[in-house]
């Protein structure tokens, strides 16, 4: 609490009606004797939100909003980190740090029209989202004072906030024996807590709740195909779909058979070490056919140099700096850097299994002339000179020791 500002008299607060957020909502009031309005960001969570919107009636919120932000969150979030490439540490493909910057954009332009003086979230003080939420409340509505409870209140662990709740009737679907943290969105679905704190530890079965298991899949391979233009997805098996549709659509395919599931350890950005394990069907489908097209359109520099950007892009999604001249720029050179990546990807799916079975482009860079193996328009005795330049720094320094030179 910044104990010199004045005590914010309307406060915008982030809900979603799970542990966190619903214990809030009476904190709020009791510490800071200050309205509340709940927003409720539509993600694509496939939870009931009208719930959650009475849920926050309930709890002591003087009014609750539901936004959809779907085709926001897909169209302006997800399809430009896809077309970057951007995939964190090799493995996590960002689903909660991209859907954090549009629910708090949203939650920043209502603080702003309604006159609130504060903005408040459920991120706890040891995670990557407090960062993201702030950073962007800061990037739109810099003068509203942020209110982060975890960072506030006596409250140590998940077991406290629900003996919080129980104190204050508030009702939760957590409890001490499904301690769970779980975050979904229309792109995935991310676990953390529970058996998952020990990395020696395998999931449980049990705890996957999207993905159909891979023993259990269907029998039978399924094959889709998945069209872009200019990196970006607009169709699949030959239909033409909008951004939401889309996704959900790879969704539902990809979950059948069992594939998108990830287990990992991440580096966070406050400094430690952390696991969790992720669902994210329909995207793992895009991630891999969007790749492949690039091998097939994008020239090898451009490549090459595409993949430490990726690398910057997935940093700063991460980090929460959705809202900076840096990811602004790299938007400029993926824009460019895209511009050919149009075609399809074949995919074949079974039993968690993800195999690419055709690419097709018309800007294709792949010609048969020149990678047969029979010579064709290729003149090996070219080669010769190449390889004589390529290798100068190579024959040099064993030459100029043998002379008795410094190496």
């Amino acid at each position: 609490m910044n104990r010199t500002a004045p005590k914010p008299k309307k406060v915008v607060l982030a809900y979603s009606g799970g542990l966190d957020t619903s214990i809030i909502i009476p904190w709020l009031k009791e510490n800071y004797g200050c309205e509340v309005i709940a927003m409720i960001g539509d993600v694509g969570q496939q939870e009931d939100l009208q719930a959650a919107h009475k849920k926050a009636l309930a709890t002591g919120a003087s009014s609750a909003t539901i936004e959809d932000l779907r085709e926001e969150f897909v169209r302006d979030f997800i399809w430009p980190t896809l077309r970057a490439g951007a995939v964190y540490e090799h493995t996590y493909l960002l689903g909660t740090s991209m859907a954090r910057p549009v629910i708090a954009k949203r939650q920043a332009e209502i603080a702003l029209k309604l006159g609130a003086d504060g903005l408040s979230h459920g991120c706890t003080g040891k995670g990557n989202d407090q960062v993201r939420f702030e950073l962007a409340y800061k990037a739109i509505a810099p003068s509203v004072q942020i209110i982060a409870p975890w960072r506030e209140w006596d409250i140590d662990s998940r077991e406290d906030a629900i003996a919080y709740a129980e104190k204050h009737n508030v009702p939760i679907e957590q409890s001490k024996k499904n301690i769970y943290s779980r975050d979904r969105n229309i792109w995935h679905l991310s676990h953390e807590g529970g058996e998952l704190e020990d990395p020696a530890n395998a999931p449980s079965e049990a705890m996957w709740q999207w993905t159909t298991s891979p023993e259990k899949a269907p029998d039978k391979a399924e094959e889709v195909e998945i069209g872009f233009e200019s990196g970006t997805p607009v169709s699949v098996n030959g239909t033409k779909l909008g951004p939401v549709d889309l996704l959900n659509t790879l969704n539902e395919i990809a979950a059948r058979h069992g594939v998108g599931r990830t287990d990992l350890v991440e580096n966070r950005l406050v400094g430690m070490k952390s696991r969790g394990a992720y669902e994210t069907p329909g995207g793992t489908l895009l991630v891999t056919a969007h790749r492949e097209l690039e091998r097939l359109t994008v020239d090898r520099e451009t490549a090459h140099l595409q993949q430490s950007l990726s690398v910057r892009y997935a940093e700063l999604v991460y980090n929460g700096v959705w809202f900076s001249t840096q990811r602004q720029a790299l938007d400029g050179f993926f824009s460019v850097s895209q511009e050919r990546v149009t075609g399809s990807v074949g995919l074949k799916l079974w039993k968690g299994s993800l195999n690419v079975t055709s690419r097709k482009s018309p800007f294709s860079l792949y010609r048969a002339d020149l990678a047969s193996f029979t010579m064709g328009r290729y003149n090996p005795k070219d080669a010769e000179g190449f390889i004589n330049l390529f290798a100068l720094p190579i024959t040099v320094r064993p030459k100029a020791k043998a002379e008795g030179g410094n190496s």
